[in-house]
């Protein structure tokens, strides 16, 4: 299987909160934050609720050039980067540049920079032909996501291998999996991964308003996302970063650093079936879970918290509960399970990196954080789904899961560090 690899640093921008440690307060005392957009006027749109960053670019570092050069979602990645380089001790000056790299997950790119920029080149919608007289200089890199990588390793020296990976919605998981194996296979000793999004503009808005995946429940926003509870309806639109610093362990070790857990299996598949469509069944989903276990040598009985997709989708919901059944047999029911989308909503690319995030702080804290909003249990949903109130527990091993449109579907292990 190759090196070992732990975490050794981790950064959070969270709706609710800007750091790990506020990311981990709302967590764990099941607050959501979740409201009505106030980032344009949600009025034309079905779906008007969001779990939006309260985020003040110059507050965390950045320049006002910075800020007019980097997409928001850019924005998060870099003020996550420092929170994590900063959490693992390490500096641009302490690290060896060509062993180290970063990937960064990436589910729809710069899509409020590129929708704000289309509102100005075509005069409000208006031009048919666009005049690029009124673009900015910088719309290039809004326009490639590769740009967030090279952020990322411009703030932190990082000449290794840098990649964007683009997923849909497990980017953020596939990123943090890219990284390990790049560590496993000797390519790097050191990986700046994660994942940044943020998506909420019109045009997102817009394309899930098509196909009805977000929900409706506006007149109380606070309580729209409701995973594996009856009354779901669809999922909350959300934004965000999470970032890790990730390294060979036997490295880790030697400088004195604090290991937070080992990523120990990882697996990814795709069900070749349809873009939006879910088999009942979970087997996809179910055969990601039993290679990533294989992978980590675990079984199934040692799984001690799963970290959820957790749309709040009819069917996701489904889907998941029966790969848990499928992969795990007996011990699913058993197994606390729950959804960190009910309190930060859906932050689509970043999502997975952010799940991760609660994954290992689940482990550092001994506490599974609960899945909030759920009141009424749906019979089709007969997992231990921890409702409304977070759960103290010796929680050794994580297993977080992550769903995507295209029909990707990820699975990773993560377990105390010894």
């Amino acid at each position: 299987m190759g090196r070992d690899v732990v975490i050794t640093g981790i950064g959070v921008v969270a709706p609710g909160g800007v750091g790990a440690k506020e990311f981990w307060n709302l967590l764990s005392n099941g607050r959501t934050a979740t409201r009505r957009i106030t980032l344009f006027d949600p009025s034309p749109f079905r779906s008007r609720v969001a779990a939006e960053v309260d985020f003040d670019a110059e507050q965390y570092g950045l320049s006002p050039q910075e800020i007019r050069r980097m997409d928001r979602a850019a924005q998060f990645a870099v003020v996550t980067t420092a929170e994590a380089m900063a959490d693992s001790g390490l500096t641009p000056e302490t690290i060896e540049a060509h062993r180290t790299g970063v990937t960064i997950g990436s589910g729809v790119g710069a899509t409020m920079a590129l929708d704000r920029e289309y509102n100005v080149v075509s005069d409000g919608g208006r031009l048919d032909l666009v005049d690029h007289r009124y673009a900015v200089p910088h719309l290039y890199d809004y326009f490639v996501p590769s740009s967030f990588a090279s952020e990322v390793a411009w703030r932190v020296g990082a000449e290794g291998p840098a990649a964007v990976v683009s997923t849909g919605c497990t980017s953020g998981l596939d990123s943090v999996g890219h990284a390990v194996e790049l560590i496993r296979e000797g390519s790097a000793d050191v990986m700046l991964a994660g994942a940044a999004a943020a998506p909420i503009s019109p045009i997102t808005v817009a394309c899930f308003d098509a196909i009805k995946a977000t929900t409706p429940r506006d007149e109380e926003p606070e309580r729209a996302s409701r995973p594996f509870d009856r009354t779901r309806n669809g999922f909350v639109l959300g934004e965000g970063a999470a970032m890790f610093v990730l390294e060979e362990r036997e490295r880790a070790e030697r400088r004195g650093a604090y290991v937070y857990a080992e990523i120990c299996g990882f697996a990814t598949r795709c069900n070749a079936f349809h873009m939006t469509g879910l088999r009942p069944d979970g087997r996809e989903m179910a055969e990601a879970i039993r290679l990533a276990l294989d992978e980590a040598r675990v079984n199934a009985e040692q799984i001690d918290y799963i970290n959820a997709h957790g749309s709040g989708t009819k069917q996701n919901d489904r889907h998941e509960t029966a790969a848990f059944k499928h992969s795990l047999g007996a011990h699913a029911y058993r197994t606390p399970v729950s959804s960190i989308k009910s309190m930060v909503g859906h932050s689509l690319g970043a999502i997975g990196s952010l799940e991760i995030a609660a994954s290992v702080l689940a482990i550092e804290h001994n506490v599974v954080p609960p899945t909030a909003n759920l009141h009424e249990a749906d019979p089709e949903c007969d997992l231990d789904y921890v409702p409304l109130v977070a759960r103290e527990q010796r929680t050794d091993t994580v297993l977080s899961v992550g769903s995507g449109f295209g029909g990707f579907q990820s699975a990773m292990v993560l377990r105390r560090a010894a």
